[in-house]
């Protein structure tokens, strides 16, 4: 399973990096939401990679859909490229992101950053690391002190509550960022870059792997209301434990 999401999700970077100067094709998906020839060549890549490993496991990719499998309890969550918009503009901060689960439970995940060479791996119960040292939230106790992050939707009807929390957060935290790819913003916050991060609006594929090195680098994971965190509902809120409280806190009615 490691071996071949990590082959994968490197493949897949390296192909991202090789294609930045030569986009062939940009469509868009919604009146903001864009994909490219590039995003469906990276989401082929891996989704052979997976499928030639594991003929009878599921596959849910951003671009193509979910590729039913026999055994529906074996799930893997591909973002071939995960911050579209940024690469387009030539924008370094971009990934690949690969999560499998087990009947519901995220057990690995892979975020592949090309352009910094930065590999983020976790697997249950094992840890999490960056290009093969182990990671671990950050220690900071207020939320004054803290670098967050936040991720604004695709759907305008729904701008203005991320509008809403990012003032709110922005006059609470000592400053808030947008990274643009909700893979990395996780993978952050389970190194120490970010103290935490939420959104009110995003995709599965987004989150699996992500979420999964935030729990192994001992972070906490929570809908942005503070209910329990499952990666099909859309939402997130990541912290380094100690302030997620007075995240949910300041997010509460929002």
């Amino acid at each position: 399973m490691r071996q071949v999401g990590v082959t994968a999700a490197r493949a897949a970077g390296e192909l991202l990096e090789s294609r930045v100067d030569s986009i062939q094709e940009i469509r868009h998906k919604g009146v903001v939401d864009l994909v490219t020839d590039v995003d469906v060549a990276s989401e082929k890549l891996v989704c052979g990679t997976l499928r030639d490993a594991f003929p009878t496991h599921t596959i849910l990719g951003e671009e193509g859909g979910a590729i039913a499998g026999s055994e529906p309890g074996y799930r893997w969550l591909v973002d071939p490229l995960d911050g579209t918009t940024n690469y387009t503009h030539g924008f370094p901060l971009f990934c690949v992101s690969i999560g499998f689960e087990v009947d519901g439970q995220l057990v690995f995940g892979a975020v592949y950053a090309p352009c910094q060479d930065e590999l983020f791996v976790a697997e249950r119960g094992r840890g999490a690391t960056l290009n093969g040292r182990a990671i671990h939230v950050s220690d900071v106790t207020e939320l004054r002190q803290a670098l967050v992050a936040t991720g604004f939707p695709y759907d305008r009807a729904a701008l203005p509550r991320a509008l809403r929390s990012f003032e709110v957060m922005s006059f609470a935290s000592q400053a808030v960022r947008r990274v643009g790819s909700a893979a990395l913003d996780l993978c952050y916050v389970a190194c120490g870059r970010l103290d935490a991060y939420w959104e009110h609006q995003v995709k599965a594929w987004d989150l699996a792997a992500g979420a999964l090195i935030v729990l192994e680098a001992s972070g906490q994971l929570s809908a942005t209301d503070g209910s329990a965190f499952s990666v099909d509902a859309g939402q997130v809120l990541s912290s380094n434990r100690r302030l997620h409280p007075l995240l949910v806190e300041a997010l509460a009615g929002i």
